[in-house]
């Protein structure tokens, strides 16, 4: 808090011409009395302020010192929140129905928001390990505590490894169409990404992956599972084959909580070249407080604890995260409620002409767009006249597809009513 010193009792003093304190006792002297001595050439007071000024014009600018690589790298492109929604719809928030970011629409554990009202020492800078959360996170996960690192966002726990781990010049492996971010990561810290292509049914394409890493010596292997954005899972075989090479194997499963296949996150343990990265974000409902974790081999993570921030995850995400695994019966029930309506939406979705949804085990239904219509068409129609907010897609790879998030049977009855009537104008 700023502090105004001297704002009820002001002292008036006596200024000679050059601005200097007249105070008794205390005389100052005048420069630009000194400027004006009997030999020397007499300066204007503006072009000496001009001269010795800091805010001064100079060819230096601060761009000038940003590293190259970054000056040609594209934007992330996030998805737009409910304020900057509402004012561009001319919508309330709670008018909003949001399908674009697979987000929990049921959010946390009530408890949750109890414990963030009632926190305490927020004043007090977050314990750096996160220890009480990794503990907890160990009887969840069933690892041990020494192999957990807790970050901002699995997002962060992801430029971590490639800070910790990438020259410059080094390649990553990537299976598009999947999560951006190991990309744009990979364009930040100055790496170079070859992409492999998955498969008809988005199968990642196994035989091309570890050609690629032998012949690139690719350093990391990222593969999502379930993927986004068409929510398929990497099966047992083909992900021991990628732990076979000599790279590592990062799989995120920041929606594995909504799959029928379980985590993989023990097998950590046996693998020393695999991660695991999970987050709260999804099934906790915690997307606005940023709280991710990944399971690293315990050689490994020594490195990453040199190189992480040391109060990267703020004290309320910790008490949120920790109120969260104190009810994990309540994120079960509701991972239950988001799969079953899962299968709702799957099939009322089949009745729509444009679409052909495809089969998901994740929280989001990936379609393709038919019959002549196009994505953007359909998202903007959509948005802009029942207010509905989808995800579409105009990359190569996804180009024509939208993707629609898991909401409540309400939210759905309204998308419904909406692609209905578009199909209907057909």
């Amino acid at each position: 808090m700023e502090v105004m010193r001297n704002s009820t009792r002001r002292r008036h003093v006596k200024l000679d011409p050059c601005g200097e304190s007249a105070t008794a006792g205390r005389t100052r002297p005048c420069f630009q009395h000194l400027a004006r001595t009997k030999d020397a050439k007499v300066i204007p007071r503006s072009t000496m302020e001009q001269q010795d000024s800091p805010l001064s014009s100079s060819s230096v600018k601060a761009s000038d010192f940003v590293r190259s690589h970054l000056k040609t790298l594209a934007p992330y492109t996030p998805i737009e929140p409910f304020e900057v929604l509402s004012t561009k719809l001319g919508r309330a928030p709670e008018d909003i129905v949001k399908l674009d970011a697979n987000e929990n629409p049921y959010g946390p554990p009530p408890e949750v928001l109890e414990a963030l009202g009632s926190m305490k020492f927020p004043n007090i800078y977050p314990d750096p390990e996160c220890r009480r959360l990794r503990g907890m996170l160990a009887e969840y996960v069933g690892v041990p505590m020494e192999n957990l690192l807790v970050g901002c966002g699995a997002d962060e726990l992801i430029d971590l490894l490639m800070r910790c781990v990438l020259e410059p010049g080094d390649v990553i492996i990537d299976t598009p169409p999947t999560f951006t971010m190991y990309a744009f990561d990979a364009d930040v810290n100055a790496a170079k990404t070859v992409e492999v292509p998955r498969l008809e049914g988005f199968r990642i394409d196994i035989d091309s992956v570890c050609k690629a890493v032998l012949e690139h010596k690719a350093k990391i292997v990222f593969v999502t599972s379930p993927n986004n954005p068409d929510g398929s899972v990497i099966t047992d075989e083909d992900l021991k084959k990628l732990l076979d090479l000599p790279c590592l194997v990062v799989l995120d499963e920041a929606y594995i909580e909504f799959a029928e296949a379980e985590s993989r996150s023990s097998w950590v343990l046996e693998r020393e070249n695999m991660i695991v990265f999970r987050t709260f974000s999804k099934s906790a409902g915690l997307a606005g407080l940023r709280v991710g974790y990944g399971i690293f081999p315990s050689e490994m993570v020594t490195y990453l604890w040199r190189a992480k921030q040391p109060y990267n995850v703020s004290a309320a995400a910790e008490v949120a995260a920790c109120t969260a695994l104190e009810n994990v019966d309540y994120m079960n029930t509701i991972r239950d409620t988001l799969v079953k309506e899962r299968g709702a939406l799957m099939a009322k979705l089949e009745s729509i002409s444009f679409l052909e949804p495809f089969e998901s085990q994740s929280n989001f239904i990936l379609c393709k767009v038919s019959k002549g219509m196009e994505a953007q068409v359909v998202k903007e129609r959509l948005q802009n006249d029942h207010g509905v907010m989808v995800r579409h897609y105009n990359k190569p790879l996804l180009k024509g597809y939208i993707r629609i998030s898991v909401g409540t049977p309400q939210q759905t009855e309204t998308l419904m009513t909406a692609l209905t009537a578009i199909d209907d104008s057909l």
